[in-house]
């Protein structure tokens, strides 16, 4: 009875914990966006060059995306005249780096392990976008046939009669960080759940043994893990930092994070009906060496 009472009392902090997170971070993301005209940011992301790359990767790591996901916006870039390069560098960062993933792993890991796992999947997400325009990946890009999309813009909203004041854009990024959560709430609640079991009943023993910070191994295998397991990083924290308690260590639970984000099945699907397969698994091979390397280092800086 004591081990389920802690393990309930796991959960609700917990999910009242994120859900508080998620709102607070996608509304002030909502608020910001709102402030930089779209034209503007067309215009940077068209910039030729490594700058048009950390551009890219900077926008991807600003935008918080709901359902529209971050595959249709990729699309929407190739339509508007972005550069190859610089689109795959969003692609990769904007899952990576989603504004929600770090604040959870800021407040719940904290400042450090947030700061270096920003700056090295920061820095992976310009270089590989700059190496496969270098390489001529584009080559392997089907028909783009997915229409752009505006919603990860919708603070934009003209039809809004409150938009010009500070109160009607507070609101409106609410209620479209509102509308952005009810889709992986319940991803969110399995991913909790999950963990609360595992924080409640799962050997401490046999963490330790199978992902602790003594297995070399624990790395990537936790970033093939990822693949499968977890269709959102929201699912995929909760789970982690439970693994954590019982001794797995940080490494291995930021490659998992990472594996999840940015390795997702359903993503990886919809990315092979625009890309052909070869890119597809280069994309895929450079997120894993993004997981595993960002998995080591956090395991010989913390």
């Amino acid at each position: 009875m004591h081990t389920f009472t802690e393990t309930l009392r796991y959960f609700i902090l917990l999910t009242g914990e994120l859900i508080a997170l998620f709102l607070l971070i996608s509304t002030l993301v909502e608020i910001i966006l709102m402030y930089v005209p779209k034209e503007k940011i067309r215009r940077k992301l068209s910039r030729t060059g490594i700058f048009g790359h950390v551009i890219a990767a900077g926008f991807g790591a600003l935008t918080p995306f709901c359902a529209c996901s971050t595959i249709p916006m990729t699309v929407g870039l190739l339509h508007a005249g972005v550069p190859f390069g610089a689109s795959i560098s969003f692609l990769i960062a904007s899952p990576l780096l989603n504004p929600i993933i770090l604040g959870m792993l800021g407040a719940l890991v904290g400042i450090k392990a947030m700061t270096i796992y920003f700056v090295v999947a920061f820095v992976c997400s310009v270089w590989f976008g700059y190496a496969l325009q270098k390489a001529g990946a584009q080559k392997y890009i089907r028909d783009l046939r997915l229409k752009p999309t505006s919603c990860c813009y919708c603070g934009d909203d003209a039809s809004n009669p409150n938009r010009h004041t500070f109160t009607g854009k507070l609101k409106t990024a609410f209620i479209h960080a509102w509308g952005d959560l009810r889709p992986i709430l319940g991803y969110l609640l399995i991913g909790v759940a999950l963990g609360a079991g595992i924080y409640g009943y799962m050997p401490q023993e046999l963490v330790m043994q199978a992902a602790g910070p003594d297995n070399p191994y624990a790395v990537p295998v936790a970033a093939l893990l990822g693949i499968p397991l977890y269709i959102r990083a929201e699912t995929a924290i909760p789970i982690g930092l439970a693994l954590m308690e019982k001794g797995m260590g940080i490494g291995a639970v930021i490659s998992l994070i990472i594996g999840g984000a940015g390795m997702a099945i359903p993503e990886m699907t919809l990315l092979a009906s625009i890309f052909r397969k070869r890119l597809v698994f280069l994309i895929v091979l450079m997120i894993f060496l993004t997981a595993v390397v960002t998995g080591y280092l956090f395991n010989l800086l913390l």
